[in-house]
């Protein structure tokens, strides 16, 4: 299913596949395949196995500390990364902040915040939603009021993600209410180790730990810690969006989850000892998602073209391609992991937390891998709500394309 690209791009394949298989720990591939949750220490130290590599940050120039890759490159790398078994990165710093900084912010910011960003020695997540501001972003009331060289800041921010592992949260609150209400906010860097920060835990649906409600009350953050003017954060906001939306636009992760699925179509079998995947419905959903994630990847691909003609760095030069991207590359996510339950039928039910969390020392029921399918149904569903629900990338598609 991989595209065909340049013999010179094909051989940084070989070269990107090979450091992974030997680079990446036993340990971490086997909780990727068996949807085991990755700890803080699992995920921060492969970012440091990448960083000692200088691939951790594929999208940063080379000044910054880059590999100083071609988009080509950054997709191919993005590509195998997925379909590695390698961990998925916090990305929020790497993927998110150090763009912004790079494109917005001070030269005294950058010096201060991007090194430790890219090694992993701080770990940051963003403050974006609140419990009445979710897709409708600019009506955000987290409110930070000037005290001399100090903004105070009081209010909440739900869905944080990594919040409770991270060091630092890049935020968007209101400095002001006049104008617009995408007018009157600010892009600010706080410490989470600032006192009156209180994080409290959201446990989603699949039982496990991955976001958060944090609380500030008087929270004193150096104004010197703006990014970009003050009160006009939103259109940092909107360019930190298209990155999040896009990210490195391969579908690695799908390409596995599709093989897994196959896989467990050939294993499984049905009425009279058949494999699974020899039952015509099946079969036919089968081809049917796989020809839905090509049909996707030769969009990717026309946008990774259009980007390397006008000699765009990732994601700067897309308008709606990211909104279409997050789309359908939500839908298809979610029915592969559809797909995987419906495989794997009633051994999926019984999934232990403790086999998830922590590993589990019993026998599985059914295949070990079992234990990850129904979490990770319930755990996606959250996809086509974040970055921007895909009802609201349909509506901005609407007016940026047909004027309405």
């Amino acid at each position: 299913m991989d595209a065909a690209f340049a013999p010179e791009d094909e051989q940084f394949r070989q070269d990107v596949r090979s450091f992974l298989r030997e680079a990446t720990p036993e340990a971490l591939k086997y909780k990727v395949e068996n949807g085991i949750e990755m700890q803080r220490d699992d995920v921060v130290g492969w970012h440091k196995i990448l960083h000692k590599q200088g691939w951790v940050a594929p999208n940063w120039p080379e000044e910054y500390g880059g590999p100083g890759w071609s988009l080509t490159q950054k997709y191919i790398f993005d590509e195998e990364l997925g379909t590695s078994g390698a961990p998925r990165l916090v990305t929020f710093g790497i993927n998110m902040c150090g763009p912004v900084l790079m494109g917005f912010g001070t030269e005294e910011q950058r010096e201060r915040f991007l090194p430790p960003m890219l090694a992993g020695d701080e770990v940051w997540c963003q403050g974006y939603s609140e419990p009445g501001s979710g897709s409708d972003l600019a009506s955000l009331q987290t409110r930070a009021e000037r005290d001399g060289d100090h903004w105070v800041i009081n209010g909440t921010k739900t869905w944080t993600t990594k919040a409770h592992w991270a060091d630092w949260c890049f935020m968007l609150v209101r400095t002001s209410s006049d104008g617009k209400k995408q007018e009157g906010i600010t892009f600010v860097l706080v410490d989470l180790k600032t006192p009156g920060i209180e994080i409290r835990p959201i446990y989603l649906m699949d039982g496990l730990h991955e976001t958060n409600m944090v609380f500030f009350t008087d929270v004193r953050v150096p104004v010197a810690n703006t990014v970009g003017e003050i009160d006009k954060g939103w259109s940092i906001g909107k360019y930190l969006l298209a990155h999040e939306r896009m990210s490195g636009g391969s579908l690695g992760t799908h390409k596995t989850l599709l093989r897994q699925l196959k896989q467990i179509a050939q294993d499984d079998e049905v009425n009279a000892g058949r494999p699974l995947a020899e039952d015509s419905d099946f079969a036919r959903e089968i081809a049917k998602i796989e020809l839905e994630l090509r049909t996707l990847e030769a969009f990717n691909l026309r946008a990774l073209d259009k980007l390397s003609r006008k000699g765009e760095l990732g994601g700067q030069a897309l308008g709606t391609e990211a909104n279409l991207f997050k789309i359908r590359n939500t839908e298809i996510h979610q029915r592969l992991t559809e797909l995987k339950m419906k495989a794997i039928g009633y051994y999926a039910n019984p999934y232990l937390l403790n086999a998830l969390s922590h590993g589990w020392n019993e026998p599985p029921i059914g295949a070990e891998y079992a234990n990850g399918v129904t979490p990770g149904y319930l755990h996606f569903r959250k996809v086509s709500i974040y970055s921007g629900s895909n009802e609201i990338q349909h509506n901005i598609i609407a007016k940026a394309q047909l004027g309405l």
